[in-house]
């Protein structure tokens, strides 16, 4: 079955990327995009100018909190700067022998993200960590869907990086939906949702295997459910980012799950018309 043949507003990504509109996937973390539109972006790739701009491509120096040396056991690292040189590595050599441009902006991921503190509590963050993070903890912080007041300024800088693609000209723009309420893909889908250019959202894998989509944000902004088939070709391009597997699947195998996407009231509004008459500007 052909992307085209999925409905009506699948044919609108379709046909954007038919008519070589760039895209650009914004994606939180160096297995994002993969995970969540692998097939969608292996597809536009041989048709139109794909970039893949990720935001949290930084571990932070020690001394870690619980959590974080817990992930660093699980991917077989003790420091998290090595981890991060092998994850961003992983992330060309997966996406670059596709034609498929990487951004990564350097922002330190939720697990490693300190707090800014005073000098006189910065003694006592070295002797608990957790003191000095913004998100102490993952199951309790980096995955509340919540973000955290220490943590405005990478808002801040999030917003930036989404409105240097803005100013880069016209593309179809994926952003993360927020499935899962990871707070680095919560901080992502803000930023592309507050700078006011068209954007389509993605449902995050695996996070919506097990979570339920966004509702009430959904139904509020009026967005339009559309599916893009995989196969095993996407599965093969997950495997290529070795060092998450283990944490993502625990062993299982990779589920061929259909990507979904949930078109705003813009894009539906103007489709394929739209978006090409303000490129072609």
């Amino acid at each position: 079955m052909t992307a085209e043949r999925t409905g009506m507003q699948e044919n609108v990504l379709a046909g954007l990327i038919e008519q070589g509109v760039p895209l650009t996937v914004l994606a939180p973390h160096l297995d994002d995009a993969v995970l969540s539109c692998g097939a969608l972006i292996t597809h536009a790739a041989s048709r139109t100018a794909v970039t893949v701009t990720t935001f949290f491509t930084e571990g932070g120096q020690g001394p870690y909190t619980m959590s974080a040396r817990r992930y660093l056991h699980q991917v077989g690292e003790r420091h998290a700067k090595a981890l991060y040189q092998q994850r961003r590595a992983e992330d060309r050599a997966a996406l670059e022998p596709l034609d498929i441009t990487c951004v990564h902006a350097g922002l330190t991921e939720a697990l490693f993200r300190r707090r800014p503190v005073s000098r006189s509590r910065s003694g006592l963050g070295r002797m608990l960590p957790e003191l000095a993070h913004a998100y102490p903890s993952y199951r309790k912080h980096v995955t509340s869907g919540r973000i955290a007041a220490a943590d405005a300024g990478t808002l801040r800088a999030a917003r930036a990086i989404v409105q240097r693609v803005a100013e880069s000209g016209p593309h179809l723009v994926l952003a993360p939906l927020g499935v899962g309420g990871h707070v680095d893909h919560v901080l992502v889908h803000t930023a592309a949702q507050s700078s006011g250019i068209p954007v389509v959202y993605y449902s995050d894998f695996p996070y919506n295997q097990r979570d339920s989509a966004r509702d009430a944000f959904i139904h509020r902004t009026g967005l339009v459910e559309t599916q893009w088939p995989v196969t095993e070709a996407k599965v093969e391009l997950i495997r290529a980012y070795r060092t998450q597997l283990w944490s993502l699947f625990r062993g299982a195998d990779i589920p061929l799950a259909p990507e979904v996407f949930f078109v705003d009231s813009r894009t539906q509004r103007d489709g394929i018309g739209g978006l090409a008459e303000v490129r072609n500007k």
